[in-house]
């Protein structure tokens, strides 16, 4: 998605696709196991080069 600085810039049918996708994300996130179809088939990885505990856990749960 572009960088946007202003709702004009978006437009009515760019809004109504931002509510459709946050319609279809809060229903994935209301399953017993959130998984995003979107990813279906694709491997997740997550590189640290730095030792970060509080950082790579956000992460792997951000992946889950």
């Amino acid at each position: 998605m572009k960088h946007v600085r202003s709702i004009t810039e978006i437009g009515k049918a760019g809004v109504l696709a931002i509510i459709e996708r946050a319609k279809q994300m809060a229903e994935i996130n209301s399953r017993p196991i959130p998984k995003v179809p979107a990813l279906r088939g694709k491997t997740v990885v997550s590189l640290f080069l730095e030792d970060s505990t509080r950082t790579r856990v956000s992460f792997e749960d951000s992946c889950k």
